[in-house]
């Protein structure tokens, strides 16, 4: 009896421990993700600002009832994006402000994800701005900036702010952060090149520097939409953020969204008949080759790429994104661009 009595006691035990370990395997493990939202704005007139496109009488007739449809179609295709789990990271692009952030994110389903909003007022002449979506369910802030990228060619230059932040996750590692929306290509690629040259170079400062500060490259996380193609000079060169397949061990960054074939679709965008690469989230050697504490997934890397995203491409063949607006025109969908994501973990 003795024995039997014992035998349980070792089976309780042992059923707790394989309870735990697949807990602890769950809960050390995050999705770190990027999407821009396409013009998240509120249905409001700013009379601060000059640009209000995005209001009922404006020329996007931008009412209330369309901006609850554009917020319930950004929730339910995040809650698909993280399979319903709080993503531990969402950088966001394209919104105007924390009203459209708070709606999204405290006033649906996705608060049960304990999200929180790091946001700050930009310089941008439209008013989109950068933001990032943490769960304090997996990260704990430390601290946030806004990095202005100024033109010291030109006074009048405004363009979105670099967004830093950095986060311990639940085992006290350290992970930096920074969200992008590079200039666009507005007015021809060549012609603003210089501008994204301008922001892959001071982004290579802050990141230069961190590694001065810690003796050592720490866990970096660079996300964004670049207007730029990992093969472009301001990506490839400048922030110098390599492919897997000609990173060398001395190099700083990879750049896990280079290689179209392996991430489940052909771009983040869609211009005529061409699908680009313009979203892209880049992580530092430490993340890439570690294996003893946080560390990225191997092939996790992916286009999120959902068919409720797409519509027919009547005009130049396959699929082509559901967007919101098309010009003036109102289709009531979702974005311009796919989100892009990457899983990490600990052993």
């Amino acid at each position: 009896m003795k024995k039997v009595f014992v035998l349980s006691i070792l089976f309780v035990v042992f059923q707790y421990f394989i309870s735990n370990k697949a807990h602890s395997q769950e809960e050390y493990s995050f999705r770190v993700a990027f999407w821009n939202f396409e013009n998240f704005f509120d249905p409001f007139t700013d009379t601060t600002k000059m640009y209000n496109e995005f209001t009922e009488k404006g020329g996007q007739h931008w009412t209330v009832s369309r901006f609850y449809k554009k917020r319930n179609n950004m929730y339910k295709a995040i809650l698909a994006l993280s399979e319903g789990k709080p993503l531990g990271i969402l950088g966001i692009c394209e919104v105007e402000n924390t009203f459209v952030t708070t709606l999204l994110f405290q006033e649906t389903p996705l608060k049960k994800h304990n999200y929180r909003i790091i946001h700050y007022e930009g310089d941008d002449r439209r008013g989109i701005d950068v933001a990032l979506a943490y769960s304090t369910d997996k990260l704990q802030l430390i601290n946030s900036e806004a990095i202005k990228v100024r033109n010291p060619n030109n006074k009048h230059f405004k363009t979105r702010d670099i967004l830093y932040a950095k986060f311990y996750d639940r085992i006290n590692d350290t992970i930096h952060c920074f969200v992008n929306h590079w200039s666009s290509r507005y007015g021809g690629e060549k012609e603003t090149i210089h501008l994204r040259e301008m922001t892959a170079l001071l982004l290579k400062t802050k990141v230069d520097s961190l590694i001065r500060i810690n003796n050592s490259i720490p866990n970096i996380i660079i996300m964004g939409d670049f207007n730029d193609t990992p093969w472009d000079n301001s990506i490839l060169n400048i922030l110098n953020a390599k492919p897997p397949d000609l990173f060398s061990y001395n190099d700083t960054l990879i750049n896990l969204f280079a290689d179209e074939k392996s991430l489940g679709w052909e771009g983040t965008l869609k211009h005529q008949y061409k699908w680009q690469i313009f979203d892209q989230i880049i992580i530092s050697n430490s993340l890439y080759n570690n294996s003893e504490s946080l560390h990225y997934i191997k092939k996790s890397a992916e286009i999120f790429h959902q068919d409720f995203l797409f519509v027919d491409d009547e005009t130049y063949g396959g699929k082509k994104l559901f967007r919101t607006y098309v010009g003036p025109k109102y289709y009531g969908g979702y974005s311009d661009h796919l989100p892009v994501y990457i899983d990490l973990k600990h052993n």
